[in-house]
């Protein structure tokens, strides 16, 4: 009897074990678990220490993708759920492949576990009909550049569809947009040609902006040449008014050295004509060509004087002539007399 009763006693630790592990549970935090009685929701079991009873009260186990099978622990931490390349047609019938991550949170456990069999599944084939249903709105250039607008209806789209199975979604964030490779190599070509434009455009404007510059420089360059050519002018005119001033003032005062110098002996204007008379001589006698000889007015009635002597020696040498016709006379040689030379007026 000895051994059996060990073994019976034995039997009974272990059953007894069994129905404590089964009876006595202890939740995590921020983990819940769905208990149900004979088959029926009974209660949510929050963190802390939870009594079953056996054979009656046992915890709900969910089947979702991606978690392990059989858990009874729903997590209630925020999750994420990262979804492959998938292949998305745009508007403009360009087959683009787009992956993206999907963060939520159970709000609700129970219906997470009671409105849908698998709610991870369901997250992901909501989005991969949300991201079809957005991206085939928009163009290829257009998708590329608004990534964000993507992310916002997506999580509008599946926030609104998930807030039944007591998810929220708080974000989605699409990581790549990957376009076919003729479409990417025709795209980096397009990218070349604009930055090039882009590049002519700004030079351009840098010259037509330099050549602007330029001329509202050189505008006003010649505005502050012409303003002191100005100045300049008047004060050259100016200078020359004072100096004829001066000079006037001056031969004002030489006349009268003059005329009180030579009171009673002259007429002093006779004295300034001479004067002036002999300068203009000097002025012409200056001059370049050399072949005319200017002589002073007084020189002409010298030459008068010859001529008058010249015509008398030709009327005694024809009375000669008409006397004795087999003389031979010899004309004296003409004096070449020089004509008056033509003078300004002083």
């Amino acid at each position: 009897m000895g051994p059996v009763l060990f073994v019976l006693f034995l039997v009974v630790v272990i059953a007894f074990l069994i129905l404590a592990v089964k009876t006595v549970r202890i939740v995590p935090q921020a983990t819940a678990l769905v208990i149900e009685r004979l088959g029926s929701f009974s209660r949510l079991g929050d963190g802390g220490l939870h009594i079953l009873i056996p054979f009656f009260d046992r915890a709900r186990a969910v089947y979702w993708t991606g978690v392990r099978p059989g858990i009874t622990s729903i997590d209630l931490r925020e999750q994420f759920t990262d979804l492959p390349l998938q292949p998305v047609i745009t508007k403009d019938n360009v087959t683009i492949a787009v992956d993206s991550v999907v963060y939520w949170q159970i709000t609700d456990p129970i219906k997470a576990v009671y409105e849908v069999n698998d709610l991870t599944g369901g997250i992901m084939q909501l989005t991969l009909t949300a991201m079809r249903s957005v991206v085939g709105e928009l163009e290829l250039d257009h998708t590329l550049s608004s990534r964000e607008m993507i992310n916002t209806k997506l999580r509008q789209i599946l926030d609104e569809a998930t807030h039944r199975w007591g998810v929220k979604v708080t974000r989605v964030e699409v990581r790549n947009i990957n376009p076919p490779e003729d479409v990417r190599v025709t795209m980096e070509k397009q990218m070349t040609a604009e930055r090039n434009r882009r590049a002519l455009v700004l030079q351009a404007d840098g010259e037509r902006q330099a050549n602007i510059t330029r001329a509202e420089g050189e505008k006003q360059a010649a505005i502050t040449r012409a303003e002191g050519d100005k100045t300049s002018a008047v004060l050259r005119a100016e200078g020359a008014a004072l100096s004829r001033l001066a000079q006037s003032e001056a031969e004002a005062k030489a006349l009268n050295l003059i005329a009180t110098s030579i009171s009673g002996a002259g007429n002093p204007a006779h004295y300034l004509v001479t004067m002036r008379y002999i300068e203009s001589l000097k002025e012409m006698a200056s001059a370049r060509n050399s072949k005319i000889v200017f002589m002073p007015f007084e020189a002409s009635g010298v030459l008068s004087s010859l001529g008058a002597l010249k015509q008398v020696f030709n009327e005694q040498v024809g009375d000669a002539e008409s006397d004795d016709p087999q003389a031979v006379v010899i004309p004296p040689e003409p004096v070449g007399v020089p004509m008056r030379p033509r003078t300004k007026p002083l």
